[in-house]
Formats: structure tokens, C-alpha cells, sequence
């Protein structure tokens, strides 16, 4: 996406346009689509084109001077994601990948002391198979089964059975994404513990309007009627993973053109795009359509069970010191949950978040 945009000659977006912003920085498939649905209607709020630039993860400028700090972020941050609106003056960012380069926000503070970060976390064992689910989806991973995917991390960290169409990584590694105990306390040494909230997914599962109002009151932002507490992303997957990666993965010069109509499209003063562009992506998204299918429920077997739980013991606890929960109802296997599932059979409160895990 390489398109300058400042050929449009369009008011641009500048640092100073911007009170603060509030990023919602992870984790993955913790309920960051929710949050940031509850934000995107607000009158005072300015999201990006994208819901996630992940702009400060892949540039480190924290040996940058505040000149030319504020020059680079107006020029490939702000003027490339955001619209000028001088009516809202609060920007958000749901950029997930933010959580495990904590360090990196730094210069974010410079600009903007008053920026505030929001962390959602959520049960590892429910968590991770739900992340995989999704990276199949979008077309980033190729291992239909989370038991072989999780046995494949090792590989992975060592650069070997990674997808050509995934672009980091970084993405298949279970054994690092639910490190919340880690990179929470990272998070909270990088930006300062009093500009962090840290929600539970279990909370914004149960009552989503509650913790909706602790956003608000954190984000400094007045509480909206109507607001939507429905469920995001439901289960889905896909018929033919081959087809999926095609569409949500293209090779880098279809990307890259796809990128810059995108950008010309929502940088322009009617919202119009290229004739041709309109009707490519009228066709991807019924593509995208016909391939979408319901997330099959798989049982997780006990032993890969003990094995996420004992991985994530430290780190759960870890968790629970940091933000004062007592988090042990997490990692607890079941040993009728893998039955219940497959048989499709009422579900107790116990097996209930691993339902909605293969179904997220």
C-alpha cells in the first residue's frame, strides 16, 4: 500500500487534531471487535480506515526526536488512516498487536500524554483454539487442527512450517498469545499502570453493558443510548481454506494495488472509488460469502488440556496479581467436555466457554 496521499490535496489529519487517543490493544479473540463496536458510533471518537493499522508495531521510533517523531506519525499514521474531522477529537486504534510490543507505544505519550490503552484477556484454553479458528479464516494459518497447530509452535519459532500467505510469523505462536501475565506487566512498565484497563472476556461475555460503562468512564467518554451488546463474529469457517487464503491473502502486487484504491476510496471528498476496483471487490465479497461456512465444533482432548494449562499456569497467576482477580476458574480441563461437544448436547456452565471458543 504504497499510495501517497497526499496527492489528493484533501485536509489531512495532524497530531494536533487529535486530544488523545485510546488503543485497544489487545489480546486477539479476547472481545477487542466489541470494544471497538462500542466506540465506532461515538460523536466523539475518530477511527481509522483500518480497525487495525498495527502502524506502532511495525515501526520502532522511540530513538526519534519529538520533531520528527510528529513528522512521521502525521505523515504515515494519521494521514493515511485518519480523516480530518474536527469534531471528533478522540482517536481510537484496535491494533491487537500492540500488547506484545508493549515498549514500542513510548512515543505515543510524547505526542499524546494523555492516551489511554485497554487490554481484554480471556481463558487460555478457550482463548487459543478460538485465535486459530480465526487465523484460518482470514487465511493466515493452514493447520486445520488446533491440537496439530499447537504441536507445530516449536517449528514455527524456528521459521519452518509457516504459510507462505501468512505475513508474520509471529501470528502462530499459541505458546506466546496468552503470555497475558508477561506482556501486561510489560504493557503497564511501558505507558504507566494508571493510563491501563484491563477487562476480563468473561465480565464482557456476561454483562456486556456493565463493562461498556467502565470503558466510557475510563475513556473519559459520555455513555450513548442504543448502544449494540450482540455478540461479534460468530462462529465461522470456511469451505475451501485454499480459496480463502486467495481472497483475504492475495500475492503482494494485487495486495498492494487493492491497498491503494482502498486508501484513494476513503480519502476521497464523495467516498467514490475506481469503477473497475468497485466491482473487483463487489465479486471478493461474494466470494467471501458463498465460502463462509459454521465453525465446526471439535473436543479438545484432555491431554493437549493439561498441556495449555500447564504452559499458562505461571502466567494466569502472574495475571491475577497484576490486576487483583482471582483468575483460577481458568485452565481447568474437563474431562466430559470433549463429549459434550461433539455430541452436540446441552451444554453445562462448564463447557459453555469452550462452545463459544470453537464458535468465535
Amino acid at each position: 500500500m504504497n499510495m501517497a496521499v497526499h496527492d489528493l490535496k484533501l485536509p489531512m489529519a495532524s497530531s494536533a487534531g487529535f486530544e488523545r487517543f485510546l488503543f485497544i490493544a489487545g489480546a486477539p479473540r479476547c472481545g477487542t471487535t466489541t470494544l471497538s463496536r462500542f466506540l465506532k458510533d461515538h460523536p466523539a471518537v475518530r477511527f481509522p480506515a483500518l480497525k487495525e493499522p498495527h502502524f506502532f508495531t511495525q515501526h520502532d521510533l522511540r530513538r526519534l526526536p519529538d520533531r520528527e517523531l510528529e513528522r512521521r506519525v502525521e505523515r504515515d499514521y494519521l494521514r493515511r488512516f485518519f480523516s480530518a474531522d474536527g469534531h471528533r477529537s478522540i482517536g481510537v486504534d484496535g491494533s491487537v498487536s500492540y500488547l506484545y510490543s508493549p515498549e514500542r507505544l513510548e512515543p505515543i505519550l510524547r505526542l499524546w500524554p494523555d492516551s489511554r490503552f485497554v487490554v481484554s484477556v480471556r481463558d487460555p484454553l478457550t482463548m487459543l483454539p478460538s485465535l486459530h479458528r480465526r487465523l484460518i479464516y482470514v487465511g493466515q494459518e493452514t493447520i486445520p487442527d488446533f491440537a496439530n497447530a499447537w504441536a507445530a509452535v516449536a517449528d514455527r519459532a524456528e521459521g519452518r512450517k509457516v504459510p507462505r500467505a501468512c505475513q508474520d510469523a509471529r501470528l502462530l505462536r499459541y505458546d506466546e498469545a496468552a503470555r497475558f501475565g508477561t506482556y501486561v506487566e510489560r504493557l503497564f512498565k511501558a505507558v504507566g499502570r494508571e493510563r491501563c484497563l484491563v477487562l476480563v472476556f468473561d465480565d464482557l461475555a456476561a454483562n456486556p453493558a456493565e463493562q461498556y460503562g467502565r470503558l466510557m468512564d475510563f475513556a473519559g467518554l459520555e455513555p450513548q443510548p442504543a448502544v449494540d451488546f450482540s455478540p461479534s463474529r460468530e462462529g465461522q469457517s470456511v469451505k475451501f481454506r485454499w480459496l480463502q487464503r486467495v481472497l483475504k491473502q492475495p500475492p503482494g502486487p494485487i495486495k498492494e494495488r487493492l491497498g491503494s484504491e482502498f486508501f484513494r476510496k476513503h480519502h476521497s471528498r464523495d467516498g467514490a472509488g475506481n469503477g473497475a476496483f468497485e466491482m473487483l471487490m463487489a465479486v471478493r465479497r461474494r466470494l467471501l460469502r458463498w465460502n463462509r461456512t459454521s465453525a465446526p465444533i471439535y473436543p479438545m482432548p484432555m491431554a493437549l488440556q493439561r498441556e495449555i494449562a500447564g504452559h499458562f499456569t505461571g502466567e494466569v497467576e502472574r495475571l491475577g496479581a497484576l490486576v487483583g482477580r482471582d483468575l483460577s476458574h481458568w485452565l481447568q480441563p474437563s474431562r466430559d467436555l470433549g463429549a459434550k461437544l461433539a455430541n452436540g448436547g446441552p451444554a453445562s456452565a462448564r463447557a459453555e466457554p469452550y462452545r463459544r471458543a470453537y464458535s468465535q
